[in-house]
């Protein structure tokens, strides 16, 4: 990819070095709205952020004459810069600024200003204080008004519900064009971020999420621009080409996710009276088990039937260990992300292999100790060899399966 900054013909104007935000604007094609935009956006900033700032226009293989209408915005305001990148996409546009600028908050919106600019200070602060890590206006979110068409709406309702029920993410509104990023996160995070175009969004979120990072949400004022120029089919396309793209690199533990909440992710607070390591471990273990055990013991009595009880036993055991795989994982051991997450699911069948083998042969002895045992004993022979089974669950999920993934 090849790229230049396009100078200002002033050379003598001041410019504004590492200013606290820096506030993107990513075009393409845009000449006739790039001037009104820059100008509304700068008389905001300069009158309302108490903060050191710098705009930069990020024009994106622009063919008409966007390219002069951004020298002529940096040659008349200091605080403005002007990046032109050779290669299309908004993805690849705000990566490479924000990789590149010494500002401490990296935010961006779109060319046409669709979102209230009141939104942008209350969008931006949580970061400076350092209380969030990403910020997002959100147009679903409680408190936001929105004026736009019946069919955006529905495909914008459509594509967050995609997302929360494929990759259960938990922030509202993935796609608005106004958003915020620390620093120093958007370092360590956009390395990660394949998608160069609309999609960009999305896939940092998702893995800002994976990885343990706080995501802070601002109702916005939204209206719907008439003349937008995005293609809704063919971004739609993209966007769920990119969602498979993405669960597949996180069932796989490709992504180095696990290091990044190492170095930035927000640990679980500690909760008074449950106390860490060994001992914490135990009591978080404990409730899992408790739960699974009576999921495992009313799967089994249903099953049962119309089943024999080594096949009851074997689906009942089964479904209860993947779920008791899943949620240890998580709450007993602390590890979040997808990374090594089918890997931990395999290791753990091994370890439901011994549960099975302890189940059954306590079935098997029993069967060979009575001819017709009654079902109160069988249940009570069950929870036994499930109370042995779960003492070695815990050692080997501990010594084993999460050694190397443990905090």
């Amino acid at each position: 990819m090849s790229l230049s900054t396009l100078p200002s013909p002033d050379a003598g104007a001041a410019r504004v070095t590492a200013p606290v935000l820096d506030v993107v604007v990513p075009v393409h094609n845009e000449e006739a709205d790039l001037e009104p935009c820059i100008r509304r956006l700068h008389a905001h900033l300069t009158a309302d952020v108490p903060y050191p700032f710098r705009i930069t226009i990020a024009d994106n293989a622009s063919v008409d004459g966007t390219a002069a209408v951004a020298r002529h915005l940096a040659a008349t305001y200091p605080e403005v810069e002007a990046v032109h990148l050779t290669q299309k996409g908004r993805g690849r546009a705000l990566n490479h600024v924000w990789t590149h600028s010494d500002a401490a908050v990296l935010a961006y919106m779109d060319v046409d200003l669709s979102t209230d600019l009141g939104a942008l200070l209350p969008l931006v602060a949580p970061l400076i204080s350092g209380h969030s890590d990403l910020a997002i206006g959100s147009r679903l979110a409680r408190g936001s008004r929105v004026v736009r068409g019946a069919k955006r709406e529905f495909i914008s309702r459509g594509y967050n519900l995609i997302l929360r029920t494929t990759m259960a993410a938990r922030f509202s509104d993935a796609q608005c064009g106004f958003k915020a990023i620390r620093a120093e996160v958007a370092r360590r995070l956009l390395p990660m971020v394949e998608d160069t175009g609309w999609f960009f969004d999305t896939e940092m979120l998702v893995l800002a999420e994976r990885a343990g990072l706080r995501i802070h949400e601002v109702p916005v004022d939204w209206v719907d621009d008439p003349d937008s120029r995005v293609d809704i089919v063919a971004t739609a396309v993209a966007d769920l080409r990119g969602i498979v793209r993405i669960t597949r690199a996180l069932s796989t533990g490709r992504l180095p996710l696990a290091a990044l909440r190492e170095q930035l992710g927000r640990n679980p607070l500690p909760v008074d009276g449950v106390p860490a390591g060994l001992t914490g471990q135990l009591i978080r273990f404990a409730g899992v088990g408790v739960a699974s055990t009576l999921a495992y013991l009313a799967l089994y009595a249903l099953l049962r039937v119309g089943l024999g009880p080594q096949s009851a036993n074997l689906v009942a055991l089964l479904v209860t260990a993947v779920a008791n795989t899943a949620a240890n994982r998580r709450l007993t051991f602390g590890v979040r992300g997808g990374d090594g997450a089918l890997r931990h699911q395999a290791q753990g069948l091994v370890v439901f292999g011994i549960g099975l083998a302890l189940t059954s042969g306590s079935l098997a002895v029993l069967d060979a100790a009575a001819t017709q045992p009654s079902r109160f004993v069988e249940l009570a022979v069950l929870v036994l060899a499930n109370l042995v089974a779960t003492a070695v669950r815990f050692l080997m999920l501990r010594i084993w399966v999460f050694r190397g993934s443990r905090r």
